[in-house]
């Protein structure tokens, strides 16, 4: 069969599928690597190791192909978003890779909204002014070393680099990826000037912004390495997020997409760039005419991992191990849970143990549970834990309602959703639907599906709706969604009323806690 490749750098592994015009999945492999704490706030990956990994990927689902006798057709990228990392002019990274989940721009991102450029940025850049954004994280560097920000070549972030791997051509970044970095003016489709100066960069230093359908070439040296034939195209692609909203087909209107990986999103495809006045969602590109508006948050299956880590005894040894709620201490941990009822007998979780994002993009908040007493046992801090991201996940999708975008299904992804739990929890929070995705890569056939869209092979990109399989519809119970509607203005007072406190918990700890310098 004609089958294309889809390469999906993530921040914990990449991961490699072919995939046919259908959506059939052909092949599939998977590379992982572990993610950097360094120090307070930071959190890094290894370029070199990124790179690798897309090689192998790369390889390793060619070779697959080859064994079954499919012909690749051609190659496309997925990255994720908000990554940022210094570069020289053939886009060689000449330092780490600084990920989303790095903090360390937290002081620059609180002067950028409090002096009011904040919410003007967001309503033309799509992103929200937070310490994931690239924007200020060149801040950062703009006042701690501007000396290298300046005489760096090229800054640029994860596609950048992976596509001057592959081609050893042009620095180029996808549009996707440019509308997530709080420098793109995502109506002009220009680099920001006033994002570009407070970044403190020059507009050069930045790649060329090119359609997600942009057809590139892999090098000689790369197809040779992969067995693939010489001149194999290569579709720059997009970014995580929108991807995998194709990929769960979660395109026509009214659908939206959830993730439950590690972190979570929820998110929905409009036809053109949008922005919330109250600033609570954001807008990034799937196609020129495609867009996924939406919301993010820091913590999803991870909950479960640190429950595993943190109330079992039985500590994960090098923090490196994704998320599966297959695996026996998270399983068990999820059946206790399910044993207690909706709204974990009074006890409430902020879950914020990785900081968060949406729907407040507040730096600094920190997680707490309300309402603990002695009743309550580990099974009640797992269900509250669930309940609490799922709350999360429920306060971006009121702010959809208050933009007047409606949404009447839910179409799950990521290892989390395997759990009956986490899916009728999110039913009952959402007060909706929710399928689960039958496909095990949905970002990465994603890439597949835009691939065939760029090579002409699939021209309606909601045709995607109806490739992908799911398994049987989990409908919200009325009572468990009337209590939890109920408890959702509490998880909004309760963190905003422990900002503060969590911040001067913060200014008296500042070191990590002992043990987290290291690969986790």
């Amino acid at each position: 069969m004609d089958v294309v490749i889809g390469i999906d750098t993530g921040t914990t592994a990449t991961k490699g599928v072919a995939a046919t015009t259908t959506g059939e999945l052909r092949a599939l492999a998977s590379v992982h690597y572990p993610l950097s704490v360094p120090g307070p706030g930071r959190a890094e990956l290894d370029p070199a190791a990124l790179v690798d990994a897309a090689l192998q990927a790369l390889t390793d689902v060619a070779h697959q192909c080859r064994e079954r006798g499919d012909r690749v057709a051609g190659v496309a990228l997925s990255s994720f978003l908000h990554a940022l990392v210094p570069m020289d002019d053939a886009g060689r990274a000449l330092g780490p890779v600084v990920t989303w989940a790095d903090n360390r721009s937290a002081a620059q991102s609180r002067r950028i909204a409090a002096d009011g450029a904040g919410a003007a940025l967001q309503a033309r850049t799509g992103t929200p002014v937070h310490p994931m954004s690239p924007l200020t994280k060149l801040a950062w560097w703009s006042e701690t070393d501007p000396d290298q920000l300046r005489d760096t070549p090229r800054w640029g972030g994860v596609k950048e680099l992976i596509v001057a791997a592959l081609t050893g051509g042009p620095f180029l970044v996808d549009l996707s990826v440019a509308s997530g970095t709080g420098l793109y003016d995502i109506h002009a489709r220009q680099w920001d000037p006033t994002a570009v100066k407070i970044a403190g960069v020059r507009a050069e230093q930045l790649a060329e912004v090119v359609p997600t359908t942009s057809r590139l070439t892999l090098s000689t040296a790369v197809t040779t390495a992969a067995g693939l034939p010489p001149g194999t195209p290569l579709i720059i692609g997009a970014a995580d997020g929108p991807l995998a909203n194709l990929g769960v087909g979660a395109t026509p209107p009214g659908v939206a997409a959830v993730s439950l990986g590690t972190s979570g999103a929820l998110r929905t495809v409009v036809d053109r760039p949008a922005a919330d006045e109250a600033g609570r969602l954001f807008c990034y590109a799937l196609t020129e005419d495609r867009w996924v508006v939406g919301g993010a948050v820091n913590n999803a299956g991870s909950v479960v991992r640190w429950a595993a880590q943190s109330l079992t005894g039985v500590p994960d040894p090098d923090g490196s191990s994704p998320v599966d709620p297959a695996d026996g201490l998270d399983a068990e941990l999820l059946a206790e849970a399910a044993t207690i009822p909706a709204g974990s007998d009074g006890l409430l979780c902020l879950p914020y143990f990785l900081g968060e994002r949406a729907p407040w993009w507040r730096p600094g908040m920190r997680g707490a549970y309300l309402g603990l007493r002695r009743e309550h046992h580990r099974a009640h801090l797992v269900r509250a834990a669930v309940e609490g991201v799922c709350q999360q996940l429920a306060l971006v999708r009121d702010s959809f309602e208050a933009e007047g975008v409606a949404l009447t299904e839910i179409r799950a992804t990521g290892g989390a959703a395997a759990s009956a739990l986490w899916v009728a929890t999110l039913a009952g929070t959402l007060d909706l639907p929710v399928s689960v995705a039958d496909i095990p890569e949905g970002t990465a056939l994603g890439t597949c599906l835009l691939a065939w869209h760029a090579l002409g092979e699939l021209p309606d990109l909601d045709r995607a709706a109806a490739l992908v399989p799911t398994g049987e519809t989990t409908r919200p119970d009325p009572r468990d969604a009337a209590l939890y509607r109920r408890l959702r203005p509490l998880v909004e007072r309760s963190a905003l009323a422990v900002l503060d406190v969590v911040t001067e918990l913060d200014e008296l700890a500042p070191e990590p806690l002992p043990g987290t310098e290291k690969a986790v």
